[in-house]
């Protein structure tokens, strides 16, 4: 193919030809790497050309008008089902296919008809103009809340790990003194037979949940069962669940091996229930409904355990037997039938899982929480799990989604997350997002997008190649948003888009104007002077923090603690970027102490110069009164922060034997936590100060 040919080609498939680099200037892409990404976009097979588009797409308002992609027969009507009520009908005109304008919200099916023959179908999808946003923040109340990772909660009840009931504590205690939602670590489906693969943005499949967090002891099947409860008292169980508690990190090898034979006793008394006990019947309506998407992660997670104990190295499906390696095989239709008591007990997981979820959301909701739990959308999947077993169509696995070169990353970054084929989506109606949206807004009351700008491009880098070499792939942003909006609507659920880094303006006014709030990291936020914005220059339609999960904790924000580890890991390429980076960092201190003092965070008597100047109490108190005074409708505060923990919970550019990500715990357990006068009386202030700024 010619370089013409090729240019042509990924325009026409929205692979950009060239990009603004984080420093400004304007980066060429080179026609080998377009042409590698187009080979990646055509594993899927093209779609043949229909009268009508696979998905139209409309907002409320919008004059439903449909152009015909080629010319009909005279006689061609159509007809459009609505998810309820009758059918409504019409004819075609000078090309066009006009529907009626009070068209109701939702999903619809519109067929073209020549005579009683259909000859074109496609969707018809309306949606609302902007995301839903509860009446009260509409109104101008100001929210606080808790950003939590799940798996570092410690109490004297749980396995070694947050789970469930932890957080269902931690809802009442936060209630209690004002908190009106907890922002959670992505929850997605990991690897029960590789549990040492924690990080929650790398998961098997992004529709289902973690089963890891499924607060075993709390389980009626688990109570009941007679050889549950000899097992679990045993002094060598108890003795090993008391190490996995007081041990400062998440052992996923042993908490994973614990809680599945506990699962399993529980099962087993499960299994033994005659089929009209309504935890039974509960358990199999669910089966139904979930379908097909559940039997394909249930029989994931057998067969993976299942070969695992054969070899040690069955990583992901690509590296299972090759009569494994598809969803349809003959060799594991086999599989599921001589496994098929398995493959019900990972099936009853989820819906162990999804049970405990919806408690802790009704929690909330009964502790009067406006929110109550914020859920955290990763952007993609992994190669080798669940969802890409099943659909590879869908994931295009020559490429992988990273982010171009910048400062900090002069190669790039490959995340080893296959991309979406944006073709795929179209053409199937955008089911696949729709499903994703759907099931990642159940339980819950808001839901953040990480890397939201995915939803208009993402950084493609083919396979075998560095980050580098990659390019922009464009993604149909507004029937995104679109759709985003409706279920948002449907499921009484806000949007939270994670926008951090160079973003395009373009999608930025998209956002706002969707109704999607933005993310607000209270380091970032400094103007052109390098000065600190005040608080109360913050936009109003965002969520604050103060730091993430891939940024130090406050302490050690303010010590350099994330600087002096990451040159002790080798993170930066040179001794004069390391340099910078310090003297950035106190030059950034200082204007931090000034904006505090500016607005009396800090006592009058307070220093004045950030420099030789540690964390102490006074200076943690004053940042967190600071940042509460915030225009942002949502506020989120980590517990490491009141805990002046210094170690942060991931290193970005490192793996877990490198640095242990997404396993250190919580320096206390919640019971000590919330009878901490220090931890109470910031809490109690800080609500006084979201209140004092709400109406």
């Amino acid at each position: 193919m010619d370089i013409s040919t090729i240019e042509t080609a990924a325009s026409a498939a929205g692979i950009a030809s060239s990009y603004i680099s984080a420093s400004g200037q304007p980066v060429q892409i080179a026609a080998s790497t377009r042409q590698k990404i187009l080979d990646a976009l055509q594993t899927s097979p093209a779609t043949g050309e229909s009268f009508l588009p696979p998905v139209c797409v409309f907002r409320q308002g919008e004059l439903p008008r449909i152009l015909l992609q080629k010319a009909v027969p005279d006689t061609c009507h159509w007809r459009l089902q609505p998810e309820q009520g009758k059918p409504l009908r019409g004819t075609v005109t000078h090309g066009f296919l006009t529907l009626p304008e009070e068209l109701p919200l939702g999903y619809h099916t519109l067929c073209l008809l020549q005579g009683r023959k259909v000859i074109a179908e496609s969707r018809v999808i309306m949606a609302p103009t902007r995301c839903y946003e509860p009446e009260a923040i509409r109104q101008g109340k100001k929210i606080w809340g808790a950003c939590v990772q799940l798996y570092t909660l410690r109490s004297d009840e749980n396995w070694g790990i947050g789970d469930f009931a932890d957080l269902k504590q931690m809802l009442t205690e936060l209630a209690a003194y004002g908190a009106d939602f907890i922002g959670l670590n992505p929850l997605h489906a990991l690897y029960p037979a590789s549990p040492d693969s924690a990080s929650p943005y790398s998961p098997s499949s992004r529709r289902w949940l973690n089963i890891i967090y499924i607060a075993v002891h709390k389980l009626p099947d688990f109570q009941l069962s007679s050889a549950a409860q000899l097992w679990w008292q045993t002094p060598q169980i108890q003795q090993q669940l008391q190490a996995l508690r007081d041990h400062d990190q998440v052992d996923y090898a042993q908490v994973t091996a614990l809680k599945l034979t506990g699962l399993k006793l529980a099962y087993h008394y499960f299994a033994t229930l005659p089929d009209d006990t309504p935890r039974v019947t509960e358990f199999e309506q669910f089966r139904k409904q979930q379908g097909e998407s559940l039997q394909q992660q249930a029989t994931y997670d057998a067969l993976h355990v299942h070969l695992k104990q054969q070899d040690a190295n069955a990583w992901g499906w690509p590296a299972w037997p090759a009569e494994y390696q598809q969803w349809q095989s003959p060799a594991l239709e086999q599989f599921r039938k001589e496994q098929a008591e398995e493959i019900r007990f990972y099936a009853w997981l989820q819906w162990l899982a999804q049970g405990q979820l919806q408690e802790c959301q009704q929690t909330a909701r009964e502790h009067g929480m406006l929110i109550g739990l914020y859920r955290d959308l990763a952007v993609g999947v992994t190669e080798g799990g669940t969802e890409t077993w099943c659909d590879r169509e869908l994931y295009c696995l020559k490429a992988a989604v990273g982010a171009p070169p910048d400062i900090l990353g002069p190669l790039g970054q490959n995340w080893g997350l296959p991309p979406m084929s944006p073709q795929v989506m179209i053409a199937r109606g955008y089911q696949p997002f729709i499903d994703l949206i759907r099931a990642n807004m159940t339980h819950c009351g808001a839901l953040r997008i990480d890397h939201v700008m995915g939803l208009l491009r993402l950084w493609w880098v083919p396979q075998g190649d560095t980050a580098v070499d990659g390019a922009f792939v464009s993604y149909p942003v507004d029937d995104l948003l679109a759709i985003l909006s409706l279920e948002s609507q449907r499921q009484q659920c806000m949007v939270i888009g994670e926008d951090l880094g160079t973003v395009p303006d373009e999608i930025v006014a998209k956002l706002r104007d969707n109704g999607v709030y933005s993310y607000k990291v209270f380091y970032f936020e400094r103007a052109p002077d390098s000065g600190f914005y005040s608080p109360r220059d913050y936009p109003a339609q965002a969520m604050t923090t103060l730091s993430t999960h891939d940024m130090p904790t406050l302490y050690g924000y303010w010590q350099a603690d994330d600087l002096t580890l990451g040159q002790q890991l080798g993170l930066y390429p040179d001794a004069e970027v390391l340099a910078g980076l310090y003297a950035d960092r106190e030059h950034a201190k200082q204007r931090m102490l000034d904006s505090l003092h500016s607005l009396h965070s800090l006592p009058d008597e307070y220093g004045r110069q950030a420099h030789g100047m540690v964390m102490n109490p006074i200076l943690n108190r004053g940042i967190h009164y600071h940042v509460a005074m915030t225009n942002s409708a949502l506020l989120g505060l980590q517990p490491e922060d009141w805990l002046n923990m210094q170690a942060p919970v991931n290193v970005p550019g490192t793996t877990h034997e490198i640095y242990p990500n997404w396993r250190r715990k919580l320096s206390c357990s919640l019971h000590a936590m919330f009878h901490n006068p220090e931890v109470t009386s910031l809490l109690t202030e800080i609500d006084r100060r979201r209140r004092q700024l709400s109406y």
